[in-house]
């Protein structure tokens, strides 16, 4: 059976002692069988089981991208925590924590769901002709969060990475033979997020799983993953919480999956986790969901776009989740956006549209001569404000955007605030900066270091109801 796959690669800078370096770069809707650009470096992948189904007749071709996680090796401790001269029984100790492991999946797991989905394909022209109809599909993980059977998953689960909004989808719960039909209640593609739910499912079925707090986590402290991985429904895999705030891309800037997610806080775990874990929970020894599985390090994607669990996997934390759901559940079938003060970039460079013209596209201040930074009293790095919208959180803490000066490579916005750091962040494009409150809620503030023409001064931006907007899906595609 010949295998497609939508997974979404990114092709990480991994430096030497460090987890995640920055400048990766996407590269979404590798085939499988056919190769990824050869990289040293280790791949970001989303874990979705992501399949592209072409039927031909009775025949169909199915593509899967999933999570990745890995399991950690059993302690070799021969001592009791806190105490460097208490022996204890290391048979024992894997006793309770089996036992632990098998309590949280019996009385858990009834609320994972296994979520697929189903669209019209987009045929290549140049490829081999074919009759019947082609389609193209994903498979991921979701989890009950409510009575109503209300299921948080993946938006890249949902969407088959975010390249199509018009997609068939169906869930299914372990003790279910048959899936059901389910519709998007909200999407949060900034935030790798989505809320869907069941049309028609018993409500006996229905076993919504506790919600934890990501905000008290530990290294060190145990999760169990549970999701479909490689599209085996129903698997469980145990490790530790590696780091509890490791900062990765998430999400997508754009409802197409066109470009990199922004920049935030991530779970990362040596569970493991494959593709088809994606949207699946994270859960801790209480079976609290921590997180949810969302993207692994994968030497192997690198290579082959078929990403594999390498011991390193990232879960968003359920804290942003929980944060989200309000407006998910209120979305309508809409997109939530990630909140905005409301300012815009003022350093654009002149780049080709593809039709013979030209437009601005925003770039950083490391992009200028030093000669330039110097005349202007530029600082080394930041976002040089363009323009402020009236009302907005920015005017009302009194940020001043410059005023716009054309030049043969582009347009600076001269004389006007730079904002260097948001709450103790250095800042050096929008990306950045909504990347320091992309978690907060109306009412909380954002501390913006600023500066003006080589002075320097601290503003206090207050979130409100401005700052947090809900659109339309766009239409079927």
């Amino acid at each position: 059976m010949a295998k497609s796959t939508s997974t979404v690669v990114v092709t990480a800078v991994i430096a030497a002692a460090v987890g995640l370096g920055l400048g990766a770069t996407v590269v979404r809707g590798g085939l499988p069988g056919v190769t990824q650009p050869v990289s040293a470096s280790p791949a970001l992948v989303r874990t979705e089981a992501s399949q592209n189904v072409q039927s031909q007749s009775a025949q169909s071709q199915t593509t899967q991208s999933q999570n990745t996680q890995t399991l950690s090796a059993p302690s070799t401790s021969t001592t009791a925590p806190g105490d460097a001269t208490a022996p204890i029984s290391e048979a024992g100790a894997k006793l309770q924590n089996e036992a632990n492991t098998i309590s949280i999946v019996k009385q858990y797991e009834p609320g994972l769901v296994y979520v697929s989905t189903e669209s019209p394909a987009n045929p290549d022209p140049f490829g081999p002709r074919q009759s019947g109809d082609q389609v193209q599909g994903g498979v991921g993980s979701g989890f009950f969060v409510d009575d109503s059977g209300d299921i948080l998953t993946n938006f890249h689960v949902v969407t088959e990475g975010g390249q199509t909004f018009n997609a068939s989808i169906k869930v299914r719960v372990q003790s279910q033979k048959d899936p059901v039909d389910a519709e998007i209640i909200g999407l949060a593609p900034q935030y790798d997020l989505a809320l869907i739910r069941p049309k028609n499912i018993d409500k006996a079925l229905i076993k919504p799983i506790p919600l934890g707090d990501s905000d008290t986590l530990e290294v060190g402290q145990k999760t169990v993953a549970m999701g479909a991985p490689f599209g085996f429904d129903f698997s469980v895999s145990e490790g530790i919480i590696s780091s509890t705030s490791r900062q990765i891309p998430i999400g997508f800037t754009a409802l197409g999956g066109a470009s990199e997610g922004i920049t935030q806080k991530a779970i990362q775990t040596d569970a493991a986790i494959n593709p088809g874990n994606s949207g699946g929970p994270l859960l801790d020894s209480t079976g609290r969901i921590i997180g949810i599985n969302t993207q692994i390090i994968s030497p192997a994607g690198a290579q082959s776009g078929v990403g594999q669990s390498a011991g390193v996997g990232f879960a968003i934390p359920i804290n942003t989740a929980k944060n989200l759901l309000p407006r998910l559940r209120a979305a309508a079938g809409g997109v939530v956006l990630a909140p905005t003060i409301g300012i815009q970039s003022g350093l654009l460079a002149q780049q080709s549209d593809g039709r013979g013209g030209v437009v601005g596209v925003p770039v950083e201040i490391g992009q200028l001569t030093d000669q330039a930074r110097v005349q202007f009293k530029l600082p080394p790095s930041g976002l040089i404000i363009g323009k402020v919208t009236p009302g907005s959180p920015a005017a009302k803490a009194g940020l001043k955007a410059g005023t716009p000066r054309q030049f043969q490579g582009g347009q600076i916005a001269l004389g006007g605030d730079v904002i260097v750091s948001a709450d103790g962040t250095p800042v050096s494009n929008a990306e950045d900066l909504q990347g320091t409150y992309i978690g907060k809620k109306a009412g909380d503030t954002v501390k913006l270091e600023v500066e003006n023409g080589g002075q320097k001064r601290t503003v206090n931006v207050v979130l409100d109801e401005s700052s947090f907007s809900t659109q339309a899906l766009p239409q079927a595609n």
